[in-house]
């Protein structure tokens, strides 16, 4: 299953996802041909279950998608509609058409509901807002839009009554933990397209009559992003590992501390050893390093889960750490 909706979605983000489209998108241009090659594809409704028109797959099934949407930049949100559409449906909420992402919501003295940094917010036409406790699906041609640090993030603002008229989503959902699963997917697949990328430029370019690749300095330097890039793509995987729709919330905590952690490291080895070059504008390795930082911040940074782990560890009855690490890396199959 996993390779047969990889190579799936991988031959169609190549033909319709490329650095040219990326580029124009976060310029502004529409993205309305790219959006509706993916959901004509099907990949959002994944996890919608059959009677809905879905394809009734579990959490651990639609990994390879949301690797590949970090593989391929995709800024577009695919993996945050894929996820927001299979809780809605299993929600026994009406899955709206059109592309859904994430908020956290606050209300204000000014009568406003506010969501501070809504990732990929300008692309999205729903936002599926966690607001005291409470979910409930909001329209994003509705709210007030400012601009947000990632050139495709929004800051999103309703009035009151706008909220108290939503549609609720019934039932308690921890999206914070679901957008940290999604975003260690994205970083994984990031992480390995600028090894990727870093390694062909290494054999590629030549200095002193041969490949820089071939002096040990930068061996070396590309053997530690392999380590980090390969951990932190197995630690993304145990994070989605889980039976429904619901992800653990430790193996989540420990996935997005991984690749947190390794984003910081592979971003800025792969700019030492592209030198000046990687910084620039038309240079395609800017458009994965940007994201390996927008998406090391979103849902929470290292620091951030490295607490939850922390805290998970002080209150199991389980004396060793290395115990919890057993729970949490053992995955019956």
């Amino acid at each position: 299953m996993d390779d047969l909706f990889a190579d799936a979605l991988k031959a169609l983000l190549t033909d319709q996802c490329t650095p040219a489209v990326v580029r124009a998108i976060e310029a502004g241009q529409p993205h309305a041909a790219l959006w509706q090659a993916l959901e004509a594809s099907g990949f959002a409704d994944a996890l919608v279950p059959e009677s809905a028109g879905g394809a009734g797959l579990a959490l651990a099934d639609v990994y390879p998608v949301l690797e590949l949407c970090g593989t391929f930049a995709v800024p577009v949100p695919l993996g945050e509609t894929l996820l927001a559409r299979g809780l809605l449906a299993h929600a026994g909420v009406s899955v709206p058409s059109g592309s859904v992402v994430f908020g956290a919501g606050q209300l204000a003295p000014d009568a406003r509901l506010h969501c501070a940094q809504v990732r990929c917010g300008k692309q999205a036409d729903w936002v599926l807002v966690s607001c005291g406790g409470v979910c409930r699906l909001l329209p994003v041609a509705a709210a007030q839009m400012q601009v947000a640090g990632f050139c495709l993030d929004a800051q999103l603002s309703w009035p009151q009554a706008a909220w108290d008229q939503a549609q609720q989503v019934p039932g308690a959902h921890d999206l914070v933990t679901l957008q940290a699963a999604l975003y260690s997917a994205q970083l994984a697949g990031g992480l390995m397209a600028v090894f990727s990328r870093t390694l062909q430029y290494a054999n590629d370019r030549q200095q002193f009559g041969k490949p820089i690749g071939k002096f040990q300095a930068i061996q070396h330097q590309l053997s530690v992003m392999s380590e980090h890039a390969f951990a932190a793509r197995m630690a993304a995987q145990l994070g989605l590992c889980a039976e429904g729709q619901v992800p653990d919330r430790l193996r989540v905590a420990m996935a997005k501390a991984r690749t947190s952690e390794a984003a910081l490291e592979v971003a800025g080895l792969s700019h030492a050893i592209h030198g000046a070059i990687g910084f620039t504008r038309e240079f395609d390795l800017q458009l994965y390093t940007r994201r390996l930082h927008a998406w090391r911040q979103a849902a929470g940074s290292e620091s951030y889960w490295h607490d939850v782990m922390g805290q998970a560890l002080l209150d199991s009855p389980e004396p060793l750490s290395l115990d919890l690490i057993r729970t949490l890396t053992d995955v019956v199959v």
